[in-house]
């Protein structure tokens, strides 16, 4: 399911039609049933570790429920009510034997399709080596526990940048931070 997030999103911070964003494209109602913060300041639908946890967790559910990985991709895709409805509605439960939409019924392929081209790159044409990747950045991990009403200031402080504290850190979505009582941030500078 790792290449789940690359079909979603291509592996970028978007925003789908239907308002779904970040790599793995959550809805906000979906966001908040699977405990992410949502709102104007903190969008954690954006924060790549605490997302991929909620996907994860949203998959396993649908797994438990629906008995079957490809089942849990398409519901991840067109969502468990409606999934459940189709099952109903055509009185199978194989993602193979059901009638759906164009993009659900296509889901499972390309994600295999994704995986297939990666793990394989060279057999399909695609040679790449280290100077065309993305060098990870190391970083360091800092607690926040109390409010930033600055964080350009709060970045320069740290020896960075707003805009590389913004890349590290995207779903802090306004120029300071508020925090609620009781949590704390983990916010991404480089080491």
């Amino acid at each position: 399911f790792k290449y789940m997030a690359l079909a979603e999103s291509g592996l970028r911070n978007v925003i789908s039609p239907s308002n779904a964003v970040g790599f793995w494209q959550i809805v906000e109602s979906s966001g908040r049933e699977l405990g992410l913060e949502v709102n104007n300041v903190v969008d954690e639908r954006y924060h790549i570790g605490l997302s991929t946890a909620a996907a994860c967790k949203y998959l396993k559910a649908s797994h438990d429920e629906f008995g079957s990985w490809t089942l849990a991709a398409a519901s991840y895709n067109m969502g468990r009510h409606r999934l459940k409805r189709i099952i109903r509605e055509q009185k199978v439960n194989s993602y193979y034997d059901l009638f759906l939409n164009d993009e659900t019924s296509r889901y499972v392929f390309r994600i295999l399709a994704l995986k297939q081209i990666l793990e394989n790159a060279e057999k399909y044409g695609f040679y790449l080596s280290g100077k065309d990747l993305y060098e990870p950045i190391p970083c360091r991990t800092v607690p926040v526990e109390n409010d930033i009403d600055d964080l350009a200031a709060f970045a320069l402080e740290n020896g960075t940048n707003y805009k590389t504290l913004k890349i590290l850190n995207p779903w802090l979505r306004q120029p300071y931070l508020k925090v609620k009582p009781g949590k704390t941030y983990s916010i991404q500078l480089p080491s």
